[in-house]
């Protein structure tokens, strides 16, 4: 998925790439996600301020484990999204990779630790100057897209705490009020009357 600066003409260039089956696996590897199909990536780049702009989109579908009932369910994710790429020459100069500083973990020049950043960096991707590799950018905006937790359905009841049977399928009939085990020797006491 790479894109070579001197093929950016003036007016943009409008790409489309895929990212295989094999590459997405590997992105989404030691997650619970898994995705069902190649990733078709639409692109534009535009030459701006020395850097380029990215502008691309896509949807990603992956299949997870439901965290409520455990059955298995399929994600539709459309992703789109901007970044500002900067040469290494010219981010050099602006103080967002300082030779000196990369291998210490810190950046422009502050002698902060490795996890600052000024704010207006946050959207800005360093790269090489000369080509463009899509396949890193696209691997991470996939990985951002990711819902925390996944459900088959927003309504979905899960399974009974005490059976297991999926309640999405058919009541269990379990007694399913909740006693603190503190208290748990409470119900056991007789009173006279």
């Amino acid at each position: 998925m790479l894109v070579k600066i001197e093929e950016i003409r003036d007016a943009g260039l409008q790409v489309k790439k895929e990212m295989s089956l094999e590459s997405l696996e590997a992105a989404l590897e030691g997650s619970s996600f898994r995705p069902l199909e190649p990733l078709a990536v639409s692109a534009s780049l535009r030459k701006v301020s020395g850097g380029v702009l990215l502008e691309g989109k896509f949807t990603s579908r992956v299949v997870a484990e439901c965290k409520r009932c455990l059955t298995e369910s399929k994600l539709e994710l459309p992703v789109s999204f901007t970044l500002n790429l900067v040469p290494e020459s010219l981010a050099r100069g602006e103080g967002l990779v300082d030779k000196d500083d990369e291998e210490e973990g810190k950046d422009k020049g502050t002698g902060e630790s490795g996890g600052s950043f000024a704010l207006d960096d946050a959207d800005a991707e360093v790269f090489d100057g000369k080509v463009i590799n899509l396949e890193p950018i696209v691997r991470e905006q996939v990985l951002l897209a990711l819902p925390m937790n996944t459900v088959c359905r927003e309504e979905c009841k899960g399974l009974c705490m005490k059976c297991g049977q999926n309640l999405n399928d058919k009541v269990c009939g379990c007694d399913t009020t909740f006693v603190d085990p503190r208290l748990a020797a409470l119900k056991n006491i007789k009173l006279k009357g």
